[in-house]
């Protein structure tokens, strides 16, 4: 577990122009100073990450807030009293100094507050705020754990051990402006939670540009083909097959590995257990990987959200 001394090594190396991977409490990110233009471009060419996608900017007080946003609306105000620091990601108008890399060459910027204790004295130590988007290659499994990062990332210049992250997928990630919010990617913190303290956007308040971290179709994936168990048909004959349970597997099916999402079929579980189930079958001798759906409800909807991008590429085929 990294210690004060390894964080102050990595806040240097952020100093410095590098990259650094940090614990979160969703999945390990991969941080540059988010106001180091040159030090973020390295970012989008370690992790092979097209340009167009923007980047979350990770802060360490509220006060940050307004070296990044445009404006602060009374919205703005409860969302972070109410969830922050936490896995909700806020996209607004952006403030002019914020560099174009960093939110692709759009007018709004992506912002959150991890709340994960190596993650905020990683951002205090630098003096600087840390662009982050997940620590793995673009478009593959997210990492939950440390080894997770030196898997896909080898070369990067530190990787921060927190230990396994508590979600285990990424953050929920809004649109706001002084009307309200709309929902640009599901996480740990639902619509319906959302819609507790601040309006929803209707269709016709929405933003142009609905352009936010994982918002491809296309996303996630492990490098064995995935399918959502009756979302796809498969043919299975002659194949080792590894299959992803929500709950215990039936009996009358054999797979030649299985892996338990959550036996009492804790959502919330089977989240925190999502991508390190995904990494243990991409890194096993199965040939596919067969995922039973789970119900679409509270961060349900997060994980089926995650295991259809998982899979598209592989419907598309």
């Amino acid at each position: 577990m990294a210690g004060t001394e390894e964080i102050k090594y990595a806040a240097e190396i952020i100093k410095n122009g590098g990259l650094v991977s940090f614990p979160t409490e969703t999945v390990y990110g991969l941080g540059a100073d988010a106001f180091n233009s040159k030090a973020v471009s390295k970012i989008f060419e370690v992790k092979k990450r097209p340009t167009f996608n923007p980047l979350i900017i990770h802060i360490y007080q509220i006060t940050d807030l307004q070296r990044l946003f445009a404006s602060i609306n009374k919205h703005l105000i409860t969302l972070v009293e109410q969830f922050w620091p936490g896995p909700l990601t806020i996209v607004m108008e952006k403030h002019p100094q914020v560099p174009h890399i960093v939110t692709s060459g759009l007018s709004t910027v992506a912002v959150r507050m991890p709340a994960n204790e190596i993650a905020l004295k990683l951002i205090k130590e630098s003096g600087t705020l840390i662009a982050a988007p997940s620590a793995n290659k673009f478009g593959m499994l997210s990492p939950t754990t440390a080894r997770h990062v030196s898997k896909q990332l080898p070369n990067i210049d530190c990787i921060l051990d927190g230990g396994r992250t508590t979600y285990g997928i990424e953050s929920t990630v809004i649109f706001l402006n002084n009307k309200g919010f709309k929902l640009l990617r599901s996480g740990a913190i639902s619509a319906e939670e959302l819609q507790e303290v601040v309006p929803a956007l209707k269709d016709d308040n929405k933003p142009q540009r609905l352009i936010s971290p994982g918002m491809l179709k296309s996303h996630y994936s492990p490098v064995k083909p995935i399918f959502v168990e009756g979302e796809s048909t498969v043919q299975t004959s002659g194949k080792k097959i590894g299959y992803m349970s929500f709950g215990s597997p039936s009996t009358e099916k054999s797979y030649w590995k299985t892996e338990i999402l959550s036996r009492k079929k804790d959502l919330r579980e089977a989240a925190a257990n999502l991508f390190d189930a995904m990494h243990r079958l991409e890194e096993s001798d199965v040939d596919y990987i067969i995922v039973e759906p789970v119900p679409e409800k509270g961060i349900g909807i997060a994980i089926m959200d995650r295991l259809r991008k998982a899979s598209y590429r592989y419907k598309s085929e």
